[in-house]
């Protein structure tokens, strides 16, 4: 039997980290850009199109149907898209409200609820509260800090909440192939969020210059992000996962530097500094795992 190399074993480790970063940077950098396009069609109409895009585009380049889902696989599946679905509604409906860069703080609960209850070591919780304390900081948690629109803030509660189902029920289907479960579960999230788009754009959804723009944000915030993340599900353990993606709230505010222009203070880069802490120490740990 052929035996793994030490520089083997260490590429493969770091193959579904890796992933995950560039999950992270497609997605949040692909969110700035997306704002941009809220005042022609709205969130709602933003959603609909890059997740329609993405299915279409998914289900041309994998074709799933061609090895059908098993019946005890079809609930997990469809319980994910519609936690897919959701869960982009809902924080493109936050962003249309509140900074992208506290949104996405907010939605990382949901992962960080998930590293929690999955957890049996006291150094996974050591990242966690060192994850915390970034978001803490970039959270508006003085008396001077600007009112925050209450709806902005229940959207990306439930935004969380989705997110964190989407990793618990992502993990179930992740032994299935990955491309195939990534195109089901966009066509049904495509099934839940494209009529909600429909009603509030009509047919301004259907303008050339909004379908190129979506088609960008299709790719860098549905289908290369979402592939990479069912890759990384599949290698490594769910509270690692839950880990690394709690890094959404710092380049989520990089990336409303470098593409909307938003100016980060002193307090913000310090949040960074903690986030980025947390998750080299969980990647160090999943190495060593």
């Amino acid at each position: 039997m052929t035996q793994a190399t030490p520089a083997t074993a260490s590429s493969g480790a770091l193959a579904p980290l890796l992933a995950v970063a560039g999950s992270i940077i497609s997605v949040n950098f692909g969110a700035a850009y997306a704002k941009g396009l809220f005042p022609l069609v709205g969130s709602a109409g933003v959603t609909a199109v890059r997740v329609g895009l993405a299915a279409i585009l998914l289900l041309a380049f994998w074709r799933p149907w061609r090895a059908p889902l098993a019946r005890a696989d079809m609930a997990n599946v469809a319980i994910y898209g519609l936690m897919l679905g959701f869960m982009n509604l809902l924080i493109y409906a936050a962003f249309a409200r509140i900074p992208i860069g506290i949104a996405i703080a907010i939605e990382v609960i949901g992962p960080l609820a998930v590293v929690v209850l999955s957890s049996r070591h006291l150094r996974d919780f050591a990242w966690v509260a060192c994850a915390a304390g970034g978001l803490y900081l970039l959270a508006p948690t003085t008396a001077h800090s600007t009112a925050l629109d209450p709806l902005g803030v229940a959207a990306a509660l439930g935004a969380a909440f989705c997110w964190a189902m989407y990793i618990v029920f992502g993990k179930r289907v992740s032994t299935l192939k990955g491309g195939h479960v990534v195109s089901w579960g966009m066509l049904v999230a495509a099934i839940c969020t494209v009529p909600v788009g429909l009603a509030q754009a009509g047919p301004a959804l259907f303008a050339p210059q909004i379908l190129l723009g979506g088609l960008v944000v299709a790719v860098l915030s549905s289908i290369l992000p979402y592939s990479l993340e069912m890759l990384a599900l599949s290698r490594l353990p769910r509270r690692v996962f839950g880990i690394l993606v709690s890094a959404g709230p710092a380049v989520g505010a990089l990336a409303g530097f470098f593409v909307l222009g938003e100016v980060l203070t002193a307090v913000q880069w310090a949040a960074i500094g903690l986030i980025v802490v947390a998750t080299g120490g969980s990647a160090a740990t999943a190495g060593r795992s």
